[in-house]
């Protein structure tokens, strides 16, 4: 077998809005970067997402603002600026389902109490909402609870993953890990080895695909970080109400009692996509179960809807993050260098929201760009490797 031998400047592994973003970062930076992923692009985690761009609200409702919420808060201006093309990554072609979403509380009185701390705490980004300025879904003399609206951003999950790989899919190539192999020599990943010979090497490696991260650690013998997942299972309804709506519902918990995000299916329908406590506290029910729960909540919550003919669904997420003391929830991103391991660079964005804060920490990691300060080209033996399309939302695949 011939060895032919290659070589970049920059390895990620991972094409979720981790990678992606990544990707773009550094390549805008000068950095002679490409990207592999196993399935499609956004694959898993990252489809699944309900696209909400927060600032901290939901972490907030406790009754003190959080390191998490502390470090989440700048994150909507963030995005923001990348949607108008001005900031470090133009996202301007992707589709903003939403400016805002709501936060309602039902008629207890934990619940209203809840909603009006978080209302005070972030004034400014959280408006209290007339009832004649009402989305149609709470358009109805029976809904009796509170209501906020929160001057944050809902994106098409889909559209961002298009709009992050269509500037640079000539970097972004499909991996067979059954044929491919990360070879490390004492304190350095020194190449991705092909079937064919091909041997890239790279400056830098970087760990960027989420619950796959378990395995490339695995892979070139590494046991730290270690990663945890925190599974969900979330429920989706597909229906005839024909406005979107995009809220959380505060029930006698900090967390959100219920999450919904609204998709328009390409039948034309709409689908509701629930999270919130009914994702977290129904992870073990079977999906029947978890369905029936999901049916007597949205019963109580939204009596005067007509949904007209529905259909249901669940889905297993697994949240795949760095290893926290028993098991919370990581209060920020998460971009490392492994102890044993020079030139590699370990990330998680822990939600999406934080995903810029996650690009930063990595760049400012990888240090300065290459001396010539200009991205240089691709190799020529990548380019007969497959690519990768981009992945389905849950709402096209469950119904």
């Amino acid at each position: 077998m011939t060895q032919t031998q290659a070589r970049v400047d920059t390895v990620i592994f991972g094409g979720g809005i981790a990678g992606l973003w990544l990707l773009n970062r550094l390549v805008a930076e000068g950095r002679n970067a490409v990207l592999f992923e196993q399935d499609a692009l956004g694959s898993s985690q990252t489809i699944a997402s309900q696209g909400m761009i927060h600032g901290g609200i939901k972490y907030a409702l406790g009754g003190a603002l959080t390191g998490e919420s502390e470090a989440i808060a700048a994150m909507p201006g963030h995005w923001a600026r990348c949607l108008e093309g001005k900031g470090d990554v133009d996202i301007s072609a992707c589709n903003v389902l939403s400016h805002h979403f709501y936060l309602w509380s039902t008629r207890s009185i934990t619940s209203k109490l809840t909603s009006f701390f978080a209302s005070k705490m972030l004034r400014g980004r959280v408006n209290s909402v007339k009832a004649a300025d009402r989305p149609p879904a709470f358009d109805s003399p029976q809904f009796r609870g509170s209501l906020y609206r929160l001057a944050d951003l809902v994106l098409d999950v889909p559209s961002l993953l298009d709009t992050l790989a269509a500037p640079h899919r000539d970097r972004i190539f499909r991996i067979d890990w059954q044929t491919a192999a990360l070879l490390r020599k004492d304190r350095r990943i020194i190449a991705l080895r092909f079937a064919d010979g091909l041997m890239l090497e790279a400056d830098h490696f970087v760990f960027a695909a989420g619950a796959g991260n378990e395995a490339l650690l695995n892979a070139v013998n590494l046991e730290q970080p270690a990663m945890q997942r925190r599974p969900l299972q979330q429920v989706l309804v597909k229906h005839d109400f024909p406005s979107p709506l995009y809220a959380h519902c505060m029930g006698n918990n900090p967390s959100p009692r219920l999450t919904i995000s609204s998709h328009r299916c390409n039948d034309g329908r709409h689908c509701w996509y629930l999270g919130g406590d009914l994702a977290t506290e129904g992870v073990n029910m079977d999906s029947g179960e978890l369905i029936e729960r999901a049916q007597k909540e949205l019963a109580e919550l939204f009596p005067w809807i007509n949904f007209g003919t529905t259909q249901w669904a669940t889905l297993k997420v697994d949240r795949a993050e760095p290893r926290q003391t028993q098991l919370v929830k990581p209060d920020k991103a998460y971009a490392e260098r492994p102890k044993d391991c020079d030139n590699l660079l370990v990330c998680w964005p822990t939600k999406l929201t934080l995903t810029p804060d996650m690009a930063n920490q990595a760049s400012t990691l990888l240090g300065s760009t290459p001396p010539n300060g200009a991205t240089g080209a691709i190799p020529e033996a990548l380019e007969r490797l497959p690519r990768p399309p981009i992945a389905t939302p849950c709402w096209e695949t469950l119904f």
